[in-house]
């Protein structure tokens, strides 16, 4: 007998979506013609350029209006609540960084009896689970866990393997090149005494900024990511994502919601959309910080955005409908969630909008609808000025503006990725969890000695 999450990984194809699209096409294009048609699906582009502008815009003025001031905010009851926490962490082939990780997380600021360190080999076939039993053979608060190989699900298969071991009531998730700040733990967990919040999700940032000109763009992207779009999304509308890393969430609401969906490559906004969908809340917390390995060529950005792309796609299909017949949700929010859900079909439309200018280069295509402004040219505004505010929230070097110029490229990569996703989902082509890859190059702890104790 198969289960749901089996049921639900196989190649699914979107055939009939596609027929109903072209059948309309093809039946506007005759019964109006070429330029009409054209004209309108061009105006329809610029209204959604002009929503997300706006929506951008929002978020990039919320963040230089009190983002910093909430970075420099007194600390509030920081240990005043411990509920008993297990850290989860999946490793798969993390040789290069899993001795930087393991130091930062057992260096955590929290009472050792109500802490719980689980770490999960997920077959790996390098020295990744040789390193990891060194460890735990030096440290008994550290447990491993080893999966054989085939074990399937990916990513979330090794973390529920991990939740089934645990008693807590709360789970810290990070990744293994993830380098928690030592407080981090307790900024995160104080968020759970409100019972309304089932998932906190903190700041990450890019430690290899300097290793690669991509790793450059990167650091600058996650900048503008968590200090701009994800604060923006909390202090407008409370609705920031639980991100996959740098997060906890509530076991019981966990296990009520069944655990991380192997089925999905983005298990993080699967789970913030079923989250939301049970009643219950993700906070954001700028303040709790850790540091990650941001890529570092275009093959490896390649990788890493086509999974976001497919799996944040599919999670548009799966649950737009759920979040607009949602009764825990007010109209602002279930709008909110919807563009949300769609922001990576935004470049697909941007790579559609370019092919209109071409047509209409070329002499196909009447005047748009909605033509009182280039409001295309308001979608690269925007996040340009999400990029802009991140820089200054952040106290970047000044020359550091320079590094907005490499966004216009990875832009162009980025319609590239995302269209070629959205393809290969609808058509169904079948696409399993791909990891990161890691360079290791960089760490901002001093990690314990593991090649000495693997040697002895």
């Amino acid at each position: 007998m198969t289960s749901k999450h089996e049921r639900a990984s196989r190649p699914q194809g979107h055939w009939l979506a596609l027929g109903v699209y072209g059948c309309v096409a093809a039946a506007a294009l005759l019964t109006w013609g070429v330029d009409p048609v054209l004209g309108v699906v061009a105006g329809a582009l610029n209204v959604v350029f002009a929503v997300f502008f706006l929506r951008h815009l929002g978020f990039a003025v919320a963040a230089a209006r009190w983002a910093e001031r909430d970075l420099l905010a007194a600390d509030v009851d920081l240990a005043g609540w411990t509920p008993s926490v297990a850290v989860l962490v999946a490793c798969k082939n993390e040789a290069l960084v899993v001795e930087g990780m393991l130091t930062a997380l057992l260096a955590l600021e929290y009472p050792a009896d109500r802490i719980t360190f689980v770490v999960v080999d997920d077959a790996s076939d390098d020295e990744t689970g040789v390193l990891l039993d060194a460890r735990a053979a030096l440290d008994p608060r550290l447990r491993v866990l080893h999966r054989p190989p085939g074990a399937g699900g990916g990513k979330s298969g090794a973390l529920n393997l991990g939740l089934a071991s645990v008693d807590a009531e709360i789970a810290l998730v990070f990744d293994a090149d993830h380098e928690p700040e030592p407080n981090a733990l307790l900024r995160l967990v104080r968020h759970f005494r409100d019972p309304r919040v089932g998932a906190v999700m903190g700041r990450c940032v890019i430690r290899n900024g300097k290793e690669s000109s991509m790793a450059t763009t990167v650091f600058v992207d996650f900048l503008s990511g968590y200090l701009v779009n994800e604060y923006g999304r909390q202090a407008l509308f409370e609705l920031p994502a639980y991100g996959g890393a740098n997060c906890a969430v509530r076991v019981s609401t966990l296990r009520e919601l069944g655990g991380w969906n192997p089925a999905s490559v983005t298990e993080d906004t699967d789970l913030t959309l079923r989250i939301l969908l049970s009643g219950q809340r993700v906070r954001y917390d700028l303040t709790a910080i850790d540091y990650e390995e941001g890529v570092v060529s275009a093959r490896r950005f390649w990788t890493q955005r086509y999974r976001w792309a497919r799996g944040h796609q599919k999670c548009f299909r799966d649950y737009t409908w759920p979040v607009l017949r949602s009764p825990h949700l007010r109209v602002v929010e279930k709008v909110e969630s919807v563009l949300f859900l769609l922001t990576y079909h935004v470049p697909v439309l941007c790579g559609l909008g370019l092919l209109l200018t071409a047509l209409r280069a070329a002499g196909l295509g009447g005047a748009p609808a909605v033509a009182l402004l280039p409001l295309a040219m308001l979608l690269f505004v925007g996040p340009m000025a999400e990029l802009a505010v991140g820089l200054l929230v952040g106290r970047v070097e000044r020359r550091a503006a320079w590094r907005l110029i490499g966004f216009l490229p990875a832009f162009a990569l980025s319609v590239w990725i995302t269209t070629r996703a959205y393809v290969d989902g609808m058509v169904g082509r079948p696409y399993a969890w791909v990891k990161t890859s890691r360079t290791g190059g960089t760490s901002t702890v001093a990690p314990a000695p593991l090649t000495t104790a693997v040697s002895r």
